[in-house]
């Protein structure tokens, strides 16, 4: 006889074992908040898109020159700055910069003193490009982001960065157990227990 739904819910593994995570023992919250993460992004991403057709550029494209732009404040910027502020390769990082070297949006410029680095700088059509974008991007962002008061976003603000690191080594740690088989024995062991069972 087949379990019911409730039941067959109840039994399957948590994807959490921290006790700050579950409530009442449950990972039922953590769970949604995982799946309200990736609504989140889906809805950001597609949103950062059409900002960047609006300007005939690709999403990545778009993001790697706003990182330039607002990286260039503290001064010279190069491929490996933005690289580590996105989270993204330096071959992706080196490919797109061609791309807007290409368009004209950003010029490279080498070091006098060490001619192997090369600094991006966001040329004056680029700053006009983002610029023309920026009123339709406020309106849009007080939209987004109407549900954050003042006291919200100062918590969700470092929330939100220290939850990055911790993305980084949990990625790491994946890659680690794929790599010494863990992961493909645990699949391979919880198929085997499985398979031909009446659960939904």
């Amino acid at each position: 006889m087949k379990r019911s739904t409730a039941q067959h819910r109840s039994s399957r593994p948590p994807i959490t074992a921290r006790p700050e995570l579950l409530v009442g023992g449950s990972d039922r919250q953590f769970r949604q908040f995982v799946h309200n993460l990736f609504s989140f992004l889906s809805l950001h991403t597609a949103i950062r898109d059409r900002y960047a057709a609006c300007l005939g550029l690709a999403g990545p494209q778009y993001t790697i020159l706003l990182c330039i732009q607002h990286l260039a404040v503290n001064g010279s910027v190069n491929v490996r700055d933005v690289a580590n502020h996105l989270r993204l390769s330096g071959s992706f990082v080196t490919i797109e910069t061609n791309k807007l070297e290409k368009a004209g949006l950003i010029s490279k410029k080498r070091d006098s003193h060490d001619r192997r680095a090369v600094s991006l700088i966001v040329t004056p059509r680029g700053d006009a490009l983002l610029n023309s974008i920026a009123p339709v991007r406020r309106k849009v962002s007080n939209v987004q982001f109407a549900s954050l008061s003042s006291k919200d976003f100062q918590i969700i603000a470092p929330l939100v960065e220290c939850l990055i690191p911790c993305g980084e080594r949990a990625l790491n740690l994946l890659k680690f157990m794929q790599g010494h088989g863990e992961v493909a024995a645990a699949v391979s062991n919880r198929g085997r227990r499985t398979i031909g069972t009446s659960e939904p």
